[in-house]
């Protein structure tokens, strides 16, 4: 329970400071969905520029949209992933004679557990794409779901956090089953991404130490482990999470299928087409930009709330 506790805290604390490049994220992929290039009209030339873009035509808050079921998402996603994977980091299950851990069972862990967590938390990832592809009609892309209530109303700013009006509209329009919509798509996209975060993160701590420039519990170690894992997560994952965005926030039918997208492989196969490889890196500088950050600041509390617990824990001497 501990671990889950730490895990989900300290996603929160990070994601607090990283939901608005997530947000960014979300509508420069969804611009110029399945059109070429040139043949769209482009609200966001960048990261920079979609920022300033947001900012004017819904104020500050704009940024935060999709706040509420992000942070909820982070509490169950990275709860459970954290959680498990320092059980099973601390069962020796994955980890040499020499002290180092092995790579096909560090991959294998990471994935595991991401795949467990972000199947879990799929509902709120749902609705986390839907408030934050919501905008001004100015600069409006994607479907536009228009989640609204009167629970906004009253606690938060219209639009922005209809975190429980939009899971039962859902659930009313399309069943139980409809919360998890495109979770599919969450196991190849959550399963690279921790394997990647947690494999780099390891390795790199592994490496620093070994080569004798930073001890592994040193928030150097952590440092350079998280950012080099940024990286590598913003490279494998880019195209999963393009997928992934757009499938989650596609328009439904009256029969509850998809108006774009049949499946993953239709989604895969009309990107491509329409769009080409680059298609598939739409918002790649903004999905680092967030990560990369995110990471730090996730794996550093981690870190962190771990070390504060088994400082908690540790006796504090024979006062006999």
């Amino acid at each position: 329970m501990m671990e889950f506790v730490i895990g989900a805290t300290a996603a929160c604390g990070a994601c607090l400071m990283s939901n608005p490049m997530d947000m960014l994220k979300t509508r420069m992929q969804l611009q110029g969905e399945l059109k070429a290039h040139g043949h769209y009209t482009v609200y966001y030339k960048n990261i920079v520029h979609a920022g300033i873009a947001v900012a004017k035509a819904e104020g500050l808050s704009g940024l935060q949209k999709g706040l509420m079921p992000a942070l909820g998402y982070q509490v169950i996603m990275n709860g459970i992933r954290f959680g498990l994977y320092k059980r099973i980091l601390d069962s020796g299950v994955i980890t040499r004679a020499d002290g180092n851990v092995s790579t096909l069972g560090c991959v294998a862990a990471g994935a595991g557990v991401g795949v467990i967590g972000g199947f879990v938390g799929s509902p709120l990832y749902l609705v986390k794409t839907h408030l934050q592809s919501q905008a001004a009609e100015s600069i409006a892309v994607g479907h536009q779901h228009k989640h609204q209530g009167k629970l906004c109303k009253i606690f938060f700013s219209e639009k922005n956090y209809c975190v429980l009006p939009a899971l039962f509209r859902i659930a009313k329009a399309d069943g139980i089953r409809g919360l998890w919509r495109g979770a599919s798509t969450s196991v190849p996209r959550v399963g690279v991404g921790s394997a990647s975060q947690l494999f780099t993160y390891t390795k790199s701590k592994d490496w620093l130490d070994h080569y004798g420039l930073y001890s592994r519990d040193s928030w150097q170690s952590t440092f350079f482990g998280a950012m080099a894992s940024g990286l590598v997560i913003s490279s494998c994952m880019s195209p999963f999470d393009v997928i992934a965005t757009r499938i989650y926030n596609q328009g439904l039918d009256k029969q509850g299928r998809g108006l774009l997208y049949k499946s993953i492989t239709d989604c895969v196969v009309k990107t491509f087409r329409a769009e080409g490889i680059w298609g598939f890196y739409k918002g790649w500088s903004a999905i680092y930009f967030r990560i990369g950050p995110h990471s730090f600041l996730n794996l550093m509390f981690w870190d962190l709330l771990q070390k504060l617990i088994m400082n908690h824990k540790e006796p504090s001497g024979d006062k006999s």
